[in-house]
């Protein structure tokens, strides 16, 4: 009988055993071999016992088979045991993430166009922020943000520029453009386009009727929610001046008027009533929306500014519910002249989506309150711009000139798009800017020496003979035009730009800091939403060209924005915390 095969079932047996986990030495106790029998049922196998490494002298070790009994005979030369591999740590933990609730708009980020068959492309300012504070948030919890929270132009137009001002307030913004090659599509240009609002000193602007809607619901209890709210609020109303009125109406199962309208000259009984409020019950959104609206018509004041200031978390569950009727609603009061706007806070329960809705309803602009130093921002130092209107139904309309351009690309505003016709309708509602607001847009623009790169020509097109350009407009790239309409009136005003491809920068670098930061802004908002546009323009290269362009920064806002592109560098490479 050969021997040598027992011998290598051995080996085997105990290489089995040797990857079970070591525990104590057994103690192996010999017992006859059962007789075959029936098969039971098949009960739970417990783990192989560890086996102790074999002692060994020259490296090998010798196997006795003998009937059911097997055992190691060492050699009598000088033993050295083997090393016995540490086991692996345990995988870690990850604590499960209640599902988020958050709701954002759907919307697809813009094509490109070409010029032949669109020339014009119009839209609505958009002064919000809400975006790109929320997108902060995430980076910091160590997430991603969801493609559809990340709004471009609400994180480029989150920073101050210091472009071009207007001299007066009859004229209410100035416009300025610049063209510069594109940093993540080579041959094709950024047509930059810039609007800065007229700043009304505090001693110029008008009175404030202001009243506060706050969402005193059980959910607003952490202290991301209505306790960082309170801590606003307080600087909000130590900016008051004493000819300024302040009422507060709260509103969760139902709705209460916590301060009727109070002087800004009594600012200690303001901030009382602001420290006393709390969290409990349902979410009356809509009832609390009828009741600030009709505590802002009782006290209206034709020569202030009329305003609910709306601070919530979340869905409206109680009274008026439907989307559609609360945006009828609001449309309904924004011709009183009452504006409205709204403070988004928390996660995992913010309707961003209602929020935008109602702020694009109701003469409006949205912030997100993540940190106290966004509440400073949003109610203290920027307390003109979020509460004062310098123009109203403010829209942009761009032609693009086919001699020079064969298609375009508006990057950013996806809920803010128009029809052509919209542009000379003045019944048709556009986004307000309040003084000292700044408004950027930026196109992506391929130039018609390219065009054969974007598609074929048609086979049965006729060809008709070009008209000659105009001498004055053969260099135009684009025509930009903005019309607006001035507080309290309902005609509306335009003013018009020429943008002149002689006028285009050579290269990215000399273009001003403040359009090479928006750039890098616009670029790291189409990364995050996942753009093919700036799949190749990674987010070290977007640091790069933020840190080199962050210039004047005395609030650190820039710096701030180079750490959140580094995060979500490294969150890319490393994995997010969780995943909601």
């Amino acid at each position: 009988m050969n021997k040598t095969l027992p011998a290598v079932a051995a080996i085997g047996l105990l290489g089995l055993a040797a990857c079970s986990t070591p525990g104590p030495t057994p103690i192996i106790a010999e017992r006859a071999a059962p007789e075959p029998a029936a098969m039971p049922a098949v009960a739970p196998v417990p783990p192989a016992p560890p086996v102790v490494p074999a002692p060994v002298a020259d490296g090998r070790a010798k196997v006795v088979v003998g009937g059911s009994r097997m055992a190691l005979q060492e050699h009598a030369a000088p033993m050295a045991y083997a090393p016995v591999r540490p086991a692996p740590p345990p995988a870690p933990y990850l604590v499960p993430q209640p599902e988020a609730r958050d709701k954002f708009p759907d919307k697809e980020s813009n094509k490109s166009v070409l010029v032949a068959e669109q020339p014009v492309s119009t839209f609505s300012v958009d002064v919000d922020t809400a975006s790109y504070a929320f997108v902060r948030r995430m980076l910091a919890d160590g997430r991603i943000p969801p493609l559809q929270a990340v709004r471009v132009e609400e994180m480029v137009n989150y920073f101050p520029y210091q472009y071009s001002t207007p001299a007066k307030a009859s004229v209410p913004f100035a416009v300025t453009t610049e063209v510069m090659p594109s940093p993540w599509q080579q041959g094709n240009q950024l047509v930059h386009i810039a609007l800065k609002g007229y700043d009304i000193k505090t001693a110029e602007r008008p009175r404030a009727n202001v009243v506060l809607l706050v969402d005193v619901s059980g959910s607003m209890g952490p202290r991301d929610r209505l306790p960082l709210l309170q801590q606003g609020f307080r600087l909000f109303a130590e900016q008051l001046r004493d000819d300024d009125m302040v009422s507060i109406v709260t509103y969760a199962n139902g709705t209460a008027v916590a301060l009727e309208p109070t002087s800004g000259k009594d600012k200690q009984k303001i901030i009382d009533v602001i420290n006393n409020l709390h969290a409990a019950g349902g979410t009356a959104g809509g009832d609390g929306l009828q009741r600030a609206y009709a505590q802002a018509e009782r006290n209206f004041d034709p020569k202030a500014v009329n305003r609910v200031i709306l601070a919530t978390d979340g869905d409206f569950n109680i009274g008026i519910t439907d989307p559609k009727q609360l945006e009828k609603f609001i449309v309904d009061k924004r011709k009183s002249g009452i504006y409205l706007s709204v403070f988004g806070v928390g996660l995992g329960n913010l309707n961003d989506a209602l929020i935008q809705r109602l702020t694009q309803s109701g003469n409006g602009n949205a912030a997100y309150i993540d940190t106290l130093l966004e509440a400073r921002k949003a109610l203290s130092q920027e307390l003109g711009s979020t509460m004062f209107p310098i123009a109203n139904d403010v829209k942009v309309q761009v032609e693009f000139n086919p001699a020079q351009v064969a298609a375009y690309r508006l990057v950013g505003y996806e809920t803010r798009m128009l029809a052509r016709q919209d542009f000379k309708d003045d019944k048709v509602d556009a986004g307000d800017m309040g003084a000292g607001h700044t408004v950027t847009a930026i196109y992506e623009i391929t130039p018609a020496a390219n065009a054969g790169k974007l598609v074929d020509p048609l086979r049965y097109e006729q060809k008709a003979q070009p008209k000659a350009a105009a001498p004055a407009k053969g260099d135009e790239l684009c025509f930009v035009k903005v019309r607006y309409k001035l507080p309290g009136q309902s005609a509306s005003k335009q003013i018009e730009h020429p943008v002149r491809a002689a006028a285009a920068r050579k290269s990215l670098d000399a273009a001003p800091d403040d359009q090479r930061f928006a750039v890098a802004v616009a670029a790291f908002g189409q990364r995050l939403r996942g753009e093919q546009q700036v799949a190749d323009y990674s987010y070290a290269d977007i640091a790069r060209l933020a840190e080199g362009a962050r210039g004047a920064d005395p609030d650190g806002y820039r710096a701030e924005f180079v750490k959140m592109v580094r995060m979500a560098e490294s969150l890319g490479q490393a994995g997010q915390v969780s995943q909601r």
